[in-house]
């Protein structure tokens, strides 16, 4: 009877044939149903790859196009714009700005320049290099006149560019002006003092510390920075005025950093006149027909600008999303 039971306890223990042939049958079809998952997402990686590089030579084969065109279709009037921050680095750089002017001006089938403005400033010295840049060309070439249009915003080192044009064009409801110059800091050397914090600074240098915020300001410092924001201050002046000559009204006000519209700003001969960049073109120069000459940043620095200023937006939506 043992063994009888033994063989039964077997039977039911053992899997028959058949459901290890079904285990079998199993396995193999999950091993291929995985390798074609695999093969599928390493097809989709590299057809997305294959995608991107495309678009990569796409991207910088359209980027030059317009100014290649330029030289074939006919005469135009060249665009170059100044959008943003000016400063080292960003899309209103010196380099890129200076660059796409010097192509403009060298097309031969350029009849006038248009730099069309939306910058709240930046960098005193990136606007100067593009200034002294536009003051050369117009020597180089003094058969393209150059045109400067206010969008939005032509402000403070933004109106250091344009004041190198021949004349300078905006929307009634622009802001222009700002001829100014600042530095900002913030002073917390009271609060750490409330709270007990002791600052420890060493320096080589007597005034190596300068504007410290943590650190009260010294007196000969304020008036050390003082005189030199009173040169860039004058700099800056003496620019416009070399630019716009007796245009400008006898108004004091000018100069101290006020922003004005652009109506406003065609009473102190600040701009010549309303109108946008296609009115310039096609009412002032006679040539509607506008082609970019804007050289762009790399993409890299694009992707990661984008990508910067998309965070912020996501930030700033947050934020406002925990203040309601």
């Amino acid at each position: 009877m043992s063994e009888e039971n033994e063989t039964a306890s077997q039977r039911k223990t053992d899997p028959a044939p058949e459901n290890w042939e079904r285990e079998a049958l199993r396995e193999i079809a999950l091993a291929g149903v995985k390798e074609r998952r695999a093969a599928r997402r390493w097809g989709i990686f590299f057809k997305t790859l294959g995608f991107l590089y495309l678009f990569f030579l796409l991207f910088m084969f359209m980027d030059g196009m317009s100014a290649r065109d330029a030289e074939r279709k006919g005469s135009h009037t060249a665009l170059v714009d100044v959008q943003g921050i000016i400063s080292e680095g960003s899309a209103a750089s010196a380099d890129l700005v200076v660059s796409s002017l010097t192509a403009a001006f060298e097309n031969s089938r350029t009849r006038a320049v248009i730099i069309r403005i939306n910058s709240p400033g930046g960098s005193p010295v990136q606007a100067g290099y593009i200034n002294d840049a536009i003051g050369h060309l117009r020597k180089e070439h003094p058969d393209i006149p150059v045109y400067a249009v206010i969008a939005d915003v032509g402000a403070s080192g933004g109106y250091y560019v344009a004041a190198a044009a021949d004349e300078i064009y905006a929307d009634k409801a622009s802001i222009v002006g700002s001829i100014g110059v600042r530095l900002d800091s913030f002073g917390f050397d009271e609060a750490i003092e409330r709270l007990g914090i002791e600052r420890r600074l060493l320096t080589a240098g007597g005034n190596k510390g300068l504007m410290d915020p943590f650190l009260p300001v010294k007196e000969e410092e304020r008036a050390h920075l003082q005189v030199m924001l009173d040169g860039i201050h004058n700099q800056f002046v003496e620019t416009v005025k070399a630019g716009r000559g007796d245009r400008l009204a006898d108004d004091p006000d000018i100069f101290t950093g006020l922003v004005w519209t652009g109506e406003q700003s065609l009473e102190l001969g600040l701009v010549d006149g309303l109108g946008s960049a296609s009115y310039v073109a096609r009412e002032v120069v006679g040539e509607p027909r506008i082609v970019d000459f804007t050289r762009k940043q790399d993409l890299f620095s694009r992707l990661a600008e984008g990508f910067g200023v998309s965070l912020l937006r996501v930030v700033e939506q947050w934020g406002q999303g925990n203040l309601r």
